[in-house]
C-alpha cells in the first residue's frame, strides 16, 4: 500500500474517531441539560424549530464543515447536542471525514516531501522556508487574538 493510501486510512480512522466522539460528547450534554434547569427552555417552540431545522438541515454543514479550519468539532458537537439523527449523521461524518483525511493525506504528505528535499539539497532554503511559515503563523494568531479583544465598534457614530 502506498505511503499516501495509507495515511488516508490512518487520518480517515482518526476522524471517524474524533469526529464521531465529538457527537457523542454533544449528545451526552444534550441528556444531561434536558435533565437540568435548562429543560423547560429546551422544550420552548423556538427551541424545537431549531432542532428540528438543524435535524433535517445539518448534514450537509457536517459535510462540508471538514473542508474548513476551526469549523468542525463545533459542527459535530452542535449536530450532537441537537439530536441529529444518526441515519443523517452517520453520512455526513463518512463523506466529509474521506474528503478531509484525502485532502491531508495528499496535501500533508506533499508539503512535507517538498521541505524534506529542500532541508536534504538546499539546508538554509528549508530552514527560511520553515521560519517563513511559524512567522505566518504567529502573525495569523496574533492578529486574530488582537481583532478578538479589539472593543466593538460603534457603526452609528460612523454614520453621523
Amino acid at each position: 500500500m502506498d505511503k499516501i493510501a495509507l495515511t488516508a486510512v490512518g487520518l480517515y480512522a482518526i476522524v471517524l474517531l474524533r469526529a464521531g466522539g465529538t457527537f457523542a460528547v454533544g449528545a451526552l450534554a444534550n441528556a444531561g441539560a434536558r435533565r437540568s434547569r435548562f429543560a423547560e427552555r429546551m422544550s420552548s417552540p423556538r427551541f424545537r424549530r431549531v432542532e428540528g431545522a438543524i435535524q433535517r438541515w445539518g448534514a450537509p454543514v457536517v459535510a462540508v464543515s471538514f473542508l474548513t479550519i476551526g469549523f468542525q468539532t463545533a459542527a459535530n458537537f452542535l449536530a450532537g447536542t441537537m439530536r441529529m439523527p444518526l441515519s443523517r449523521y452517520l453520512p455526513a461524518l463518512f463523506v466529509g471525514g474521506a474528503a478531509w483525511a484525502l485532502l491531508y493525506a495528499t496535501v500533508g504528505i506533499g508539503a512535507l516531501e517538498v521541505l524534506a528535499k529542500l532541508f536534504a539539497e538546499r539546508t538554509e532554503l528549508g530552514v527560511a522556508a520553515v521560519a517563513v511559515l511559524l512567522l505566518a503563523l504567529a502573525g495569523a494568531v496574533v492578529y486574530r487574538r488582537r481583532r478578538a479583544a479589539a472593543p466593538p465598534r460603534d457603526h452609528a457614530s460612523e454614520e453621523s
